[in-house]
């Protein structure tokens, strides 16, 4: 695996840290998992936003339930 430097505050770090040590993972593995937890709330901001849009357009939101239904498998959203 190869590594790079990141700076980040004294606080940060230490809060890093004892994230670390509640869970037994080194400080990479959770720097990981707090990017990739980050970029799955910014997913899942992204598709609270289009759907908000979606159901601001009443016409729009009608043809996407109506496309939902006859799927195979439905989304649950209504």
């Amino acid at each position: 695996m190869r590594t790079t430097t990141i700076r980040i505050d004294a606080e940060t770090h230490a809060r890093l840290q004892r994230l670390s040590k509640e869970t037994g993972q080194t400080l990479i593995e959770t720097l990981r998992d707090a990017a990739e937890a980050l970029g799955r709330q910014h997913f899942a901001y992204r598709v609270a936003n289009e759907l908000a849009a979606l159901r601001a357009d009443n016409a729009s939101w009608n043809d996407y339930l109506a496309e939902a239904d006859s799927t195979s498998v439905a989304d649950g959203i209504r």
